[in-house]
């Protein structure tokens, strides 16, 4: 596991230095969505497209592509939209005074959903909707 402190530029020079020093490396893991574009170029500059598999998180237009075209095998997402609506939507109905909606221990589970090849296509247009694109 290596960090980049947030920079674009490191992310992608530690997968480009760890392609260099594990040749052996079956697959790479990006946490921040950031991660998943880093991860790519690096291992499309390395020629090794195919050979490494690349499992990201977030919805980033670059990760998209990268599972659309088949170098990226997936990308879990959250539903940003989702949650947001649904929390501003609970918060205004608890400040008109109905607490319904209000969950019992202060927190809520939004579920996250994995993209794939199969169903990136619908999830980047349902998502350009969102985005107003």
């Amino acid at each position: 596991m290596r960090t980049d402190d947030a920079d674009l530029t490191k992310a992608k020079a530690n997968v480009a230095d760890t392609l260099v020093s594990r040749p052996d490396v079956a697959g790479l893991v990006g946490l921040w969505s950031y991660n998943g574009p880093a991860i790519l170029n690096a291992v499309t500059d390395a020629n090794k497209l195919g050979q490494v598999q690349i499992i990201c998180f977030d919805e980033d237009d670059q990760t998209l592509q990268g599972v659309k075209d088949g170098h990226i095998f997936g990308t879990v997402v959250q539903q940003p939209f989702g949650f947001t609506y649904d929390a501003v939507r609970r918060m205004v109905l608890f400040l008109r005074g109905d607490a319904s909606q209000a969950p019992e221990n202060a927190r809520l589970t939004f579920p996250t959903q994995v993209v794939k090849r199969n169903n990136v296509e619908q999830y980047w247009a349902e998502l350009n909707r969102l985005r107003g694109r």
